[in-house]
């Protein structure tokens, strides 16, 4: 039976919906529109004001050499981080829920690198990698192996790759895991029953049933990685050495904060935004469909 609430009177959903409403116009739509006007402008050369410059913003980032390089870079990074955190996600939430003594306390241990702030997390690891301070950073030099992603770029993509992922990888076990425990038991015990066993049944019975999760978590993480890791990468490397680690989101911010190009700033925004609505929308078409079949 479909249950709907009715209000008597017409102002008051008005007035529930007023606060969230006026939360995103101040929050989101009156950025955005920003954004795009800026996007459309140029400072001019003695820099005391704007001109309209109409698509030559968009014109240059598309024939910049290091921004598409950075295209390339944040494609890498978002899909190692993706796939990484996707996968030791999926695999801690398998063992966690198996039926072993002291398990709300691995699962509680787990859930907490997530309420961590992205530069905090970025902290921890210069503790860990930094090669003057850092644990294992100054014992990897003192056992002759030259380690030091200040200076090395492939070391630094791979300590931000490593940073981003163990930040992300407590999200996607929270909803592996409740997506595992919404499986019926009854199937995996037919499946288990008919021959079934270890990975194979992972594969045919247990991951299908993950889809819907997994694609979800794909998504998320995705946009996760080209975002939420701005703290974790400015703190680490800053988005060197050279570029190295320059991902989108921290070209936008040394575009516009640093080096004060804010129509080119602004341009690469609206990319970036453009691209989540793209990929917000893929994610509501595939769940739709899978919901309806």
């Amino acid at each position: 039976m479909d249950r709907r609430t009715v209000f008597n009177g017409r102002l008051l959903p008005y007035l529930l919906l007023a606060p969230q409403l006026l939360l995103t116009i101040f929050f989101f739509y009156w950025p955005a529109g920003n954004a795009v006007w800026s996007s459309f402008m140029a400072e001019d050369a003695f820099g005391e004001g704007s001109v309209f410059v109409g698509l030559d913003n968009f014109h240059d980032l598309l024939t910049d050499p290091l921004y598409l390089h950075s295209v390339l870079r944040t494609v890498f990074f978002c899909a190692a981080v993706s796939v990484l955190s996707l996968a030791i996600g999926l695999a801690l939430a398998v063992f966690a829920d198996r039926s072993i003594r002291g398990q709300a306390v691995y699962r509680t241990l787990l859930i907490w690198p997530y309420a961590i702030a992205p530069a905090m997390s970025a902290v921890l690891f210069v503790f860990i990698l930094n090669p003057r301070i850092g644990l294992l950073g100054r014992w990897l030099n003192a056992h002759g192996i030259a380690w030091d992603y200040l200076l090395n770029g492939t070391q630094a993509m791979g300590v931000v790759i490593g940073a981003s992922v163990w930040k992300q990888v407590s999200y996607n076990f929270i909803f592996f895991l409740a997506g595992l425990q919404s499986i019926p038991r009854s199937v995996i015990e037919a499946a288990r029953i008919d021959g079934a066993k270890g990975w194979r049944r992972f594969r045919t019975i247990v991951f299908p049933l993950l889809a819907p999760t997994t694609f979800f978590l794909l998504v998320v993480n995705i946009v996760y990685a080209a975002f939420d890791t701005f703290g974790t990468i400015y703190a680490l490397t800053q988005g060197g050495p050279g570029k190295d680690t320059e991902t989108l989101v921290i070209k936008v911010f040394r575009d516009g904060y640093i080096n004060h190009d804010v129509g080119g700033s602004s341009a690469q925004s609206v990319i970036l935004m453009l691209v989540v609505i793209l990929v917000t929308a893929i994610q509501f078409r595939f769940m739709g469909r899978r919901t309806l079949s």
